[in-house]
């Protein structure tokens, strides 16, 4: 699976390239970071953080523990063929119940049996379609699962849950705040506008990478994404929930600009299948 390598320069800064790729139908962004062979994107934190395309992301912990955060991927019209497959799964985390953030987790959850965390709602409906080690949470919880703690925060945003011709309700959707066993920490927004609140939540957990949705649309796009990055000063920033559709125009580089007198925070970039390491 291809990863993207960033080399430091002087003031902290990092050395970029520009190319174009583009996967199926998908036209996916300016490349701002050079790749080689292994291609690493140097965060020197222990952690694995592959992009599965859309809001989907599988990371491996320091202590070799697999998750993925909204877990849609066969239908998943970004994911390369050679990321669908898990040969191990230890932790599912949700966000909310739309299609393209839980499609697949009846069948990861059931194949795997991972411990699974979301809110409440989400996760009895889970339990309910025979997915096993749910652990129901809401806003404000946090939950530790082999020194690896996951608290939900608030989103604004709606959460649905389509089975058969039934729509159901699937509980408020939330953020994510993962703290894993060597301390990094990152936060996964979910589907949300920006908030006030980011400003709080970037106080209480410091995360060092925010996954932000850029796409526009359905949640936030790079001009709303800017200024969560203000309000929350990360180290890292990863644009995720864009370029899955022509609809979702936001791009990394729009961000980049926005943010461009921003100092201390970076606008990193992958292409579906990469990682940082």
């Amino acid at each position: 699976m291809p990863t993207v390598p960033l080399t430091p320069i002087h003031g902290g800064e990092r050395e970029r390239k520009d190319a174009r790729a583009q996967y199926v139908t998908v036209i996916l962004p300016r490349r701002t970071h050079p790749v080689d062979k292994e291609g690493a994107m140097a965060l020197n934190r222990g952690v694995k953080i592959t992009w599965l395309g859309h809001a989907t992301f599988k990371i491996v912990s320091p202590k070799g523990k697999v998750m993925v955060i909204d877990p849609w991927v066969n239908s998943n019209p970004a994911c390369p063929n050679d990321a669908k497959t898990f040969e191990r799964l230890d932790l599912m985390l949700l966000t909310h119940g739309h299609f393209d953030h839980i499609a697949d987790a009846i069948a990861l959850g059931t194949r795997f049996k991972p411990t699974v965390l979301g809110m409440y709602e989400l996760c009895e409906w889970l339990k309910g379609k025979g997915v096993e080690n749910t652990m129901g949470m809401n806003k404000g919880g946090s939950w530790t699962v082999d020194d690896i703690t996951v608290t939900l925060t608030n989103a604004f945003h709606s959460s649905t849950i389509v089975d058969g011709d039934r729509v159901l309700p699937a509980g408020e959707p939330c953020g994510l705040i993962v703290r894993f066993e060597n301390g990094f920490t990152l936060y996964h927004a979910g589907d949300t506008c920006v908030f006030g609140d980011m400003e709080l939540i970037a106080e209480i957990y410091q995360p060092e990478l925010a996954m932000l949705p850029i796409g526009d649309l359905y949640t936030m796009s790079p001009r709303e994404a800017a200024v969560a990055c203000r309000l929350m000063k990360p180290r890292w920033v990863l644009g995720m929930h864009y370029g899955t559709f022509p609809v979702l125009t936001g791009r990394p580089d729009q961000l980049r600009a926005l943010i461009k007198d921003l100092p201390g925070t970076e606008v990193l970039e992958l292409k579906p299948g990469e990682t940082l390491t």
